[in-house]
């Protein structure tokens, strides 16, 4: 079976796709060229986010290294083109191999008057797959992503393709999306026949329990139309077999370990005293991840599989605890064979917020080898973010 569609097949999907679109938005673009020449142009936002971090040993899978470095800076440009499009740019600055690397982390545009609940994302993006992805990681609660992230999205995965999603007019929260993907920056490049690399597909729902809970469910799902070599990302010699392997695959975008298919669930709850976090909040979240059709030579239980659970509690208005734990297993592939890994990483985090701008963070990670991962050590970290300019609210 041929894993790349014909080229004729996926225009005409595409061609398809695009009519189906136009016709849906055909009213409120008719509207809106008669008051066109009425639009002003809105002032562009700029936001500036500052991220550094000493950590004290490398770890396995780390996106941090030994010593002083940046983290994952981030300067931000936006804002409305007129009453139906908005658009982003975010460029990255983050310290691998001993040196500093800018990159285009996101440039899209949104539409903003679509019908029926419809939202239309195009350009280069976090994908939505999962809870963690879509957020900018100067939001998260910890120093690094969750071994998850780290291991199959290369910590948080942007990519260059078009989204589309469907609010539901329901009481609860609920969201349906599909992506379309280049993919080359997920797995690397393939056959130059292919028009789409990776799909995805997600639902997210969510609610109010009362006036102190709240909660989300979801559910994502990629197809990665790249096929991964028989080798995979972790071929190694015959010494490196014996003495373990170091498995240092992290580089920003770039996943350790792939497969066709991807399927990622998460559950958030959250807890605040009659809704108000500003003192007092509780916040639980954990994901569970599977990789299947590893390569050609996999069976069933060829697979990579990872989880976390963390838990932030808010004691007072300025100070939060956090505890994370999780484990990683993976099927290196080598050849026509496979062999199997483990590591379990858990973090303890105390955080000084000073604002909504300002944060800093000691974290205490130790990572336990259960086979494969011969760099897994325990490592002290202290970290500051701060946000300066536009700075949009943080999803839920």
């Amino acid at each position: 079976m041929n894993p790349h569609p014909a080229p004729a097949r996926t225009g005409i999907t595409l061609v398809r796709t695009a009519l189906a679109i136009a016709v849906l938005c055909a009213p409120t673009l008719v509207v809106a060229q008669t008051a066109s020449a009425k639009v002003n142009p809105s002032p562009i936002d700029f936001g500036l986010v500052l991220d550094g971090a000493y950590v004290s040993e490398d770890l396995a899978l780390a996106q941090r290294e030994r010593g002083f470095g940046l983290g994952h800076s981030e300067l931000t440009v936006g804002g409305r083109v007129d009453d139906l499009f908005a658009g982003r740019l975010t460029a990255a600055l983050h310290h691998h191999d001993g040196e500093t690397e800018v990159e285009l982390e996101e440039a899209f545009i949104d539409a903003l008057a679509l019908p029926a609940g419809l939202q239309l994302r195009a350009g280069r993006f976090l994908s939505q797959v999962g809870y963690l992805n879509e957020r900018h990681t100067h939001a998260d609660d910890f120093t690094e992503r969750p071994l998850l992230y780290r291991a199959f999205l290369g910590g948080h995965w942007s990519d260059t393709g078009v989204r589309l999603n469907w609010v539901a007019p329901t009481a609860l929260y609920w969201r349906i999306g599909v992506e379309a993907f280049d993919g080359g920056r997920l797995a690397g490049e393939s056959s130059s026949a292919r028009t789409v690399g990776v799909t995805t597909l997600s639902t997210r729902l969510g609610g109010d329990l009362g006036a102190s809970h709240s909660w989300q469910l979801g559910l994502s799902f990629l197809r990665n139309r790249i096929v991964p070599s028989p080798e995979g990302d972790g071929s190694h010699d015959h010494d490196e077999e014996e003495e373990g392997h170091d498995h240092d695959h992290a580089h920003a975008h770039g996943a350790a370990y792939t497969g066709k298919r991807m399927f990622i669930a998460d559950a958030v709850w959250k807890w605040a005293p009659g809704g108000n976090n500003a003192g007092r909040q509780l916040r639980l979240s954990g994901e569970y991840a599977r990789v299947t059709d590893l390569n050609e030579f996999a069976t069933g239980s060829d697979i990579h599989e990872a989880w976390y659970l963390a838990a932030v509690y808010r004691f007072a208005p300025q100070w939060e605890v956090g505890v994370r734990t999780g484990a990683l297993d993976v099927s290196e592939p080598h050849g026509d064979h496979f062999h199997s890994g483990r590591l379990r990483e858990t973090s303890l985090m105390l955080a000084w917020v000073r604002s909504h701008f300002s944060t800093l963070r000691l974290q205490w990670t130790t990572q336990k080898d259960r086979g494969e991962f011969a760099q897994a050590d325990n490592a002290l970290s202290l970290q500051y973010v701060m946000s300066l300019g536009a700075h949009g609210a943080h999803a839920f």
